[in-house]
C-alpha cells in the first residue's frame, strides 16, 4: 500500500488520481480541519466516474507532527509520498512552519525506516537552491546559500531536505523533487493562486522578476516515473518554461480576453506597501498580504535547468500554452 501526505493538496490531490488510475492502493493522511471531499473536484476534471474512484482511497486523520497518529498511518505500508508541506512567508510564522516542514518530515523520515519502507519522494521546492551569477541557470548542482535573504518558507523545506539526505545515510532509498511554481487547478476549485487570478483580473501592472514554472501533471508525472525507476538518492528540478512575469501574466490576459500588463512596477513603492501591510497588521490586527519576501521574489529572474530529468528518464514537459489554456478553461468552469 503507498502512503500520501497532504492528500488534500494540491499535489496529493493530483497524485493520488493518477495512483488510483494505476491500480495502486492508497492511503492518504488529511488534517482535523481538511476538506476531504473537496479532492473530488480535482478528480472530476479528469472523470465522470468520480465517486467510485475516490471511495477506493483509505483515508486516515492525521497530523505530520504527531507520532502517535503517524505510526497508525504507516501499518502496512510500502511506499511514501510526502507532500504534506506548511506554506508561509510570514516570518511570524517561523515556528510553525519549522515544526511542520523539518520536524513533521523528520517524522516521516524515522518511520519510513522504522518500517523499512522501500521508498519514498519528498516534494520540495526550487526555493532550497542558491542564486547564480550573469544569469546562468540553476541547477542541482546550485547549493543552497545561508548568507542569502532567504524566505522562512525557503529556510524549512531545505531543512526538511536535510531530513530525507540524513534517512538516505541510515539506509532509506529516496527521490526529492523541486518543482518551480505549479500551474494547476487545487482541491479548493481556484486555479494557481496569485498568479491566475492576477492573469485573470486585467491588471495594468507587472514585476521585473521572473521565474520556472510547471504543470502540475508533470510533476505528478515526474514523481510517479521517479518512483518506477531504479533511481535513488537523487534530486530533481521540475521546471517545464522559465518565464518573465510580464509575458506569463500577458499570455493569461490574453486567454482571459484581458488587456496585457504594461506598466511596471516599482520595487520601492512595493516595499513601501509591505511595510505599510505589517504596520496595519500590527497596529489593526489586519492579516498579513504582502511580505518583504514576496516582494524581492517578484523582481528576482530565477531561472533553472531541467535537463537532469529530462536525460535521466527522457522526460518531457508540456508546452506552457497547453497548460495556461487547460487551466484557464478549469478556471472559467469553476467560476460558473
Amino acid at each position: 500500500m503507498i502512503l500520501v501526505t497532504g492528500g488534500t493538496g494540491l499535489v496529493g490531490s493530483h497524485l493520488i488520481y493518477f495512483l488510483l488510475k494505476e491500480n495502486e492502493k492508497v492511503r492518504a493522511i488529511h488534517r482535523k480541519n481538511s476538506d476531504v471531499a473537496s479532492v473530488k473536484k480535482v478528480f472530476a476534471l479528469y472523470t465522470p466516474d468520480v465517486e467510485p474512484l475516490f471511495n477506493k482511497i483509505e483515508w486516515v486523520e492525521a497530523n505530520i507532527t504527531d507520532i502517535p497518529e503517524l505510526i497508525l498511518a504507516f501499518e502496512n505500508i510500502t511506499k511514501v509520498y510526502h507532500c504534506a508541506a506548511f506554506i508561509s512567508f510570514d516570518t511570524s510564522k517561523y515556528k510553525i512552519l519549522k515544526k511542520t516542514n523539518v520536524e513533521g518530515t523528520a517524522n516521516v523520515v524515522n518511520l519510513c525506516l522504522a518500517n523499512n519502507i522501500q521508498k519514498i519522494c519528498y516534494v520540495s521546492s526550487v526555493a532550497t537552491f542558491g542564486s547564480t551569477l550573469n544569469g546562468e541557470l540553476i541547477s542541482e548542482e546550485i547549493q543552497w546559500n545561508p548568507e542569502e535573504k532567504n524566505s522562512v518558507y525557503s529556510i524549512t523545506k531545505f531543512g526538511a531536505e536535510m531530513e530525507v539526505w540524513r534517512g538516505t545515510q541510515e539506509g532509506l532509498d529516496a527521490v526529492i523533487v523541486n518543482p518551480g511554481v505549479i500551474l494547476g487547478t487545487s482541491p479548493d476549485g481556484d486555479g494557481s493562486g496569485t498568479i491566475i487570478a492576477l492573469g485573470s483580473s486585467g491588471i495594468p501592472f507587472y514585476p521585473s522578476g521572473g521565474m520556472g514554472v510547471i504543470d502540475i501533471q508533470d510533476v505528478v508525472k515526474a514523481m510517479l516515473l521517479l518512483m518506477h525507476s531504479e533511481i535513488k538518492n537523487e534530486q530533481f528540478i521540475l521546471v517545464g518554461e522559465n518565464i518573465a512575469y510580464k509575458e506569463l501574466l500577458s499570455k493569461l490576459a490574453r486567454l482571459f480576453g484581458k488587456k496585457p500588463p504594461l506598466k511596471k512596477l516599482s520595487k520601492k513603492i512595493m516595499l513601501f506597501l509591505s511595510s505599510a501591510d505589517w504596520l496595519a497588521s500590527k497596529l489593526f490586527g489586519k492579516k498579513r498580504k504582502l511580505f518583504k519576501a514576496t516582494v524581492r521574489s517578484m523582481f528576482k529572474t530565477s531561472f533553472y535547468d531541467a535537463s537532469k530529468i529530462k536525460s535521466s528518464l527522457e522526460f518531457q514537459f508540456t508546452p506552457l500554452e497547453e497548460t495556461l489554456g487547460r487551466i484557464v478553461k478549469e478556471t472559467k468552469k469553476a467560476s460558473n
